[in-house]
């Protein structure tokens, strides 16, 4: 029987109604529509959550393949999720030579992983190394007083803030962000808290801008600020990321001028 941490999600031991496996599952059913090709489940744990991917979405998927850097719980995996589409291997999200080992991938998910390393930096640009260009990570991470600093789960390096989370996809324009409440994924309302961040980002096409225009909209809150993505179509992104593009669309128009 695999240890129950008190950080491991394990279905088979939990009640249905259980609050937190409600949460973990809510983010892979948010996450489906994005899911095609070959997908990669980054710290997949006990693999419930890849086995409900490959169900919902065999028809879509060439194959799925679960990870984890605990051998452990990957043994557990394959006793308890088989699915004919699915694999577990071990692997660290963190080892430069992870490209070379697993391949590349059309669609990634990252669920509450990037807090159990101690540079999310890093991780995300190994990660985004194995999106193909046109594909989508789907990624999420609680928040908290900010890299560096001590969160209250011992098993996490640290928490990042909501503006730190926006700031590693400031070099890929096409992400969209939402926010957790319970089983709730939305888009940020003012005065609302959240305890989680999620988000939705297009690695671009090589050769290809992958955003045709761009537009700032009047909603009931203040300034929305949107960009169409020729694949995804319309998407909000941050007042911040909505600068960078106009920025790098001027440097564009410079060039060819």
């Amino acid at each position: 029987m695999l240890e129950d941490t008190g950080e491991r999600i394990i279905p088979k031991e939990m009640k249905p109604e259980n609050g937190l496996l409600l949460e973990h599952l809510a983010r892979y059913t948010f996450a489906l529509p994005y899911v095609k090709g070959r997908v990669l489940d980054i710290a997949s744990g006990t693999g419930y959550g890849a086995q409900m991917t490959a169900k919902k979405k065999k028809k879509e998927i060439s194959e799925i393949v679960g990870v984890d850097v605990d051998p452990e719980t990957i043994r557990y995996a394959k006793q308890h999720y088989y699915h004919p589409l699915l694999t577990f291997q071990t692997a660290d999200a963190l080892d430069p030579g992870i490209e070379e080992e697993l391949g590349t991938f059309d669609t990634i998910l990252s669920f509450e992983t990037m807090e159990h390393v101690p540079d999310d930096q890093v991780f995300l640009r190994n990660i985004l190394s194995l999106l193909r260009p046109g594909g989508t990570l789907v990624l999420s991470t609680p928040f908290g007083q900010g890299r560096g600093k001590p969160s209250n789960s011992p098993f996490h390096y640290h928490q990042i803030t909501d503006e730190e989370f926006r700031e590693l996809f400031q070099e890929y324009p096409a992400t969209s962000f939402y926010y957790q409440r319970g089983v709730t994924i939305e888009p940020k309302r003012e005065g609302m808290h959240y305890p989680l961040g999620v988000a939705v980002c297009k690695k671009g096409e090589e050769g290809v801008p992958s955003i045709t225009s761009v537009s700032v909209q009047h909603g009931a809150e203040g300034p929305v600020y949107v960009v169409h993505d020729t694949t995804n179509g319309d998407q909000i992104v941050s007042r911040e990321q909505f600068h960078h593009i106009l920025q790098e669309w001027e440097v564009e128009d410079d060039i060819q001028r």
